[in-house]
């Protein structure tokens, strides 16, 4: 069995690694979809993110990095999956989240949506959060992998 997680992973965070690490010993093959999302102003641009995320998860076998453009339950039938992963931070991430998903299972009946909660030593991480403190000269450690480090040094020229 497969499934998807989502995601436009400005940047990739290790609450998100975190995720992928988890499906990846639940289900068969894990696609990890790098997604625009019109409704948001990129910091990274989309080759950026994608091998943000292939660096960040390249330790998994089973983990495919994919990149899609238009809707998910559309990406979901042409590749027969169906179940996608949501990971929750916070009871505030639910109201968006179950809103998608009921969109998504209304246009697509079979499609499942699995909500898996962070572990708790990542739940308040954000890529918004991360990409804050990097302007600012902060340090991200202990938030995103070394390849994400080097990009936000090169984007940001620090």
């Amino acid at each position: 069995m497969k499934a998807v997680y989502p995601g436009s992973f400005d940047p990739i965070t290790y609450g998100h690694i975190d995720l992928v690490e988890r499906c990846s010993k639940i289900f068969d093959e894990v696609l990890v979809l790098v997604m625009e999302n019109v409704n948001k102003k990129h910091f990274f641009s989309h080759e950026e993110r994608i091998e943000m995320v292939r660096c960040g998860v390249s330790h998994l076998e089973n983990v495919t990095i994919i990149t899609y453009s238009g809707l998910l339950v559309d990406f979901a039938k042409a590749n027969d999956v169906k179940i996608i992963i949501r990971g929750l931070r916070a009871v505030s991430d639910f109201e968006l989240e179950l809103q998608m998903a009921h969109a998504n299972k209304a246009m697509l009946q079979e499609l499942e949506t699995l909500f898996l909660m962070t572990d708790t030593s990542n739940s308040f991480i954000s890529s918004s959060m991360v990409r804050e403190i990097a302007a600012f000269g902060g340090d991200i450690s202990k938030w995103v992998p070394p390849c994400v480090q080097e990009e936000f040094r090169r984007k940001l020229g620090k």
